[in-house]
């Protein structure tokens, strides 16, 4: 078994639920009432697609980051 890391991100809907994306996995979304909750909660949801990606015999998707600087 192999640790693998994913950036997420991490936003407060309108009804004050942290919502959690794995922006390389498309449609990985979690949810929790506190962050802690959606972090872990996330886990979970990522841990289910990539067991899904196996099952279906299709690749992780490669992830590449770069930080970028920008005058705001």
């Amino acid at each position: 078994m192999k640790i693998m890391k994913f950036r997420v991100t991490i936003e407060v809907d309108e009804d004050g639920m942290f919502v959690v994306q794995c922006p390389s996995l498309p449609g990985c979304i979690s949810q929790g009432r506190t962050r802690e909750e959606a972090l872990e909660n996330i886990k979970d949801a990522i841990k289910g697609y990539l067991e899904s990606l196996k099952k279906h015999g299709e690749p992780i998707p490669a992830v590449e980051e770069e930080v970028v600087e920008v005058i705001a």
